[in-house]
Parts: C-alpha cells; sequence; structure tokens
C-alpha cells in the first residue's frame, strides 16, 4: 500500500532536516519575533519621548543614526546567514584560522546535502567525516595555514576504518589548502588511490557556492 501524502511528506522534512536544508520551525524563530517586536515598541516610545522633550530637530537626527546603525546591522546580519548556510567570500576565507577552515568547511558539506561528523577530537588534528545520501563518503583533512611552503610534501590522511558507519566502501579522501600545493605534493597524491586535493583557488569556488560535483569532487557512487 503506498504511503499517505502526510508520510511522504514527513519523510521529506526529515531528510531535509538531516541534511541541515531545512527551515527553522516556529520554535526557532518565535524568541526573534517577540524580541524584535518589543525592539520597535521600545523605539518608538523612545522615539515619542524625544520629540516631546527635545523638538522635532533631535528626533530627525535619532531617525537618521537609527536607519544607519539598522542598514548596517542588516548587512551584517545578513553576513552571518551566508556564512552559515556555506557561502564565504575570499576575505573572508583569508581571515579565518585552522579552526574557522574546518567550521566553514563542516558549512559547505552541509550545504551540498552532506552529513558531517567532525573528528578532530579524536584524531588530534582537524579532520571531518561524511556522507550524503547517494553512499558516497568522504574523508576531510587539512593542511595548516602555518605550514611551510616550498617543496616539502604534506602527509595525507589515513583511510577511515571505524567500525559503525555507513557504506562499506573506502571513503574518498580530500585534503583542504588555502594556498598552492607544490608539484611534490601533487606527484605525491597522484600516487594515492581515492586522494584529492583542494587548493586555494578551488576551495574559493567551492565557498562562493560551487558544489563539490561542479570541482569534479568526489566521483559519483556506483
Amino acid at each position: 500500500m503506498p504511503d499517505s501524502r502526510r508520510s511522504q511528506r514527513r519523510r521529506a522534512v526529515s531528510e531535509l532536516r538531516a541534511q541541515g536544508r531545512y527551515g527553522p520551525e516556529l520554535r526557532d524563530v518565535l524568541p526573534v519575533f517577540a524580541g524584535l517586536g518589543l525592539s520597535v515598541l521600545a523605539a518608538v516610545l523612545g522615539f515619542v519621548w524625544l520629540y516631546r522633550t527635545q523638538g522635532v530637530a533631535c528626533l530627525a537626527l535619532a531617525l537618521l543614526l537609527a536607519a544607519i546603525g539598522g542598514s548596517a546591522g542588516l548587512r551584517l546580519r545578513r553576513g552571518v546567514v551566508r556564512r552559515r548556510g556555506g557561502r564565504y567570500t575570499a576575505a573572508e576565507l583569508t581571515d579565518l584560522d585552522d579552526q574557522g577552515l574546518v567550521v566553514a568547511a563542516t558549512r559547505m558539506l552541509r550545504r551540498d546535502g552532506y552529513q558531517v561528523v567532525d573528528l578532530t577530537a579524536r584524531k588530534g588534528r582537524p579532520r571531518l567525516y561524511a556522507h550524503d545520501a547517494q553512499g558516497r563518503e568522504l574523508d576531510v583533512a587539512f593542511r595548516p595555514v602555518s605550514a611551510p611552503g616550498g617543496d616539502e610534501t604534506i602527509s595525507g590522511p589515513a583511510p577511515l576504518r571505524e567500525t559503525g558507519r555507513p557504506g562499506t566502501g573506502r571513503p574518498t579522501s580530500i585534503i583542504v589548502h588555502r594556498g598552492d600545493f607544490s608539484r611534490a605534493d601533487v606527484l605525491w597524491a597522484s600516487r594515492q588511490e581515492g586522494l584529492h586535493l583542494l587548493d586555494g583557488h578551488q576551495l574559493q569556488r567551492w565557498a562562493t557556492g560551487q558544489s563539490l560535483d561542479e570541482l569534479g569532487l568526489p566521483p559519483q557512487a556506483r
């Protein structure tokens, strides 16, 4: 017997929530709306008091300052929402420290439909495990910002073999770096099965909204 529309909708909502793509619920936004309403009421009462006690000139100045502050606050809020949704500008990527880059990559993976587990605490260095609805698994490591340049070859992530994880295959390994990999890095990576290097240029494209699929990473699940 086919599922009812209600059960199909519930299943779809559950999948979207698991992927972090479902919008906030009423209980999540209600405090925000309540706070906004109180703020507006307080502002109106303040403007009325200012008009009655200080006159039109002071009221006009207060309105101008409120408009400027509101515009700046709106831009700041949009930036926060954009970053939480997994989109960063090149300047924002440059300002991130090592842990900030891990957070950004986590958000971008979720934006692309992956469920992400942060294994940093267990591995002793920045490390993410991710999998999506197609059964693809990713082992994401990071080259530290302070890593020396030159021809020093990077040490890649060891394959994840923890038990109890979805899938039976070996995860695709990705090493993320905000700079350029050296020739030695590229040659070393080319000899490693299932390993991909994601350099600064690709990272910027990923951060602006392109998916890993559009960047050619990882290969499609069989």
